[in-house]
């Protein structure tokens, strides 16, 4: 009897699709393994698995590390998708944010040092916003897709952000942003915890603002009306609500998530420097997959992120082996494919869970 209930439970069916969902995406990518090198691909598989914990404290800081920005572009995917909404503009509001952050750090010296991350973090916010208001204004008042405007504005924001360090922030010898030293992020103990890894108060920042979007979305009425507006925009228009200006804050939310993720990145003291090159920034597209394992929640997305994150050291140390690390993008792209089957674990599942009720009657 309480099996059947537990098979019942939403939230037990959902968390299990998405674990089936992984072992089956880790079992292809044992087999591409075995296929590209059969002598150490078990090793090179149980290096995967141990990910961070291969560099003990210092693998653990360094993985913590590696999933804080993709946890804020997760969530920006993830609130966009409970809007309603599919925000695939995270690269550019990210490398937005980011620009922001080190223009902040480098040029706004009348700001005390010891407030100066603090000002820098929030003016990433606020241009991350800004970028992603403008993919929601087309879709409130015109009906563009969000999808296609989003995807535009990812390049703009590439080339945008390419002029104005060059004009602003430029280091001519190296090709890239200038370190923003006055504005690096306090360790907040961190370093003592995880020695010598790259692991700051940006990882916490991470944390607190996935349950304050979680608190958001689930305990207040203004998560209801955005949610509201995506399930059903005429119903809400009729209910009262505006939709429009929902659409308009959703995206703002979502913009402004990946821009704190790019504030916090190139704020770390890494050596992470916005690069002059045609590229966009990659933390915006890995936000996608986290949010579809995280199923949008925003706790799921912590423990996506930090899944991805130690997938990708895994990556980092398999290197040894001489496999390349490129071997984990193909895992978790893998690991997305299956995601599209979760309805049909849900489904099975489910059967289940009736055959245990009938069982029972």
């Amino acid at each position: 009897m309480n099996v059947s209930k537990l098979l019942n439970n939403r939230s037990f069916k959902s968390v299990s699709a998405s674990v089936i969902v992984i072992l089956l995406g880790l079992l292809v990518g044992y087999i591409i393994l075995l296929i590209s090198n059969p002598r150490q691909a078990t090793e090179g598989f149980m290096i995967i698995l141990k990910g961070g914990f291969n560099g003990g404290l210092r693998g653990v800081g360094n993985m913590l590390h590696n999933a804080m920005p993709i946890i804020l572009t997760g969530l920006s995917v993830g609130f966009a998708f409970k809007t309603g909404l599919f925000n695939i503009g995270a690269s550019g509001q990210f490398i937005l944010g980011a620009f922001a952050a080190i223009y902040i750090g480098v040029k706004w010296t009348f700001v005390p040092v010891e407030f100066l991350w603090i000002v820098a973090l929030c003016g990433s916010i606020v241009a991350g916003a800004l970028w992603g208001a403008l993919a929601g204004i087309l879709k409130a008042y015109r009906n563009v897709n969000e999808v296609i405007t989003s995807i535009m504005l990812n390049y703009i924001g590439m080339y945008l952000v390419n002029f104005m360090v060059v004009n602003t922030v430029f280091d001519l010898t190296r090709n890239q942003s200038i370190s923003p030293v006055n504005a690096y992020l306090p360790t907040a103990g961190m370093n003592v915890l995880f020695p010598f890894s790259s692991v700051n108060v940006g990882f916490i920042i991470a944390i607190v603002v996935a349950i304050l979007m979680y608190i958001i979305l689930e305990k207040t009425t203004f998560g209801f009306e955005l949610k509201a507006v995506g399930y059903n925009r005429e119903a809400s228009r009729y209910a009262g609500i505006n939709e429009k200006k929902s659409i308009i804050l959703s995206m703002m939310i979502a913009g402004g998530l990946s821009g704190l993720g790019g504030g916090l990145l190139y704020l770390s003291n890494t050596g992470k420097h916005i690069e002059v090159v045609d590229l966009l920034a990659s933390e915006g597209f890995n936000g996608i997959p986290v949010a579809l394992l995280g199923l949008s929640n925003p706790i799921g997305i912590i423990f996506a992120g930090l899944f991805v994150g130690h997938m990708n050291m895994g990556g980092f140390y398999m290197q040894k082996l001489r496999f390349v690390p490129e071997v984990i993008d193909i895992m978790i792209a893998i690991i997305i494919y299956f995601s599209a089957l979760s309805l049909a674990f849900k489904s099975f599942i489910e059967s289940i869970a009736r055959k245990l009720r009938g069982k029972t009657l």
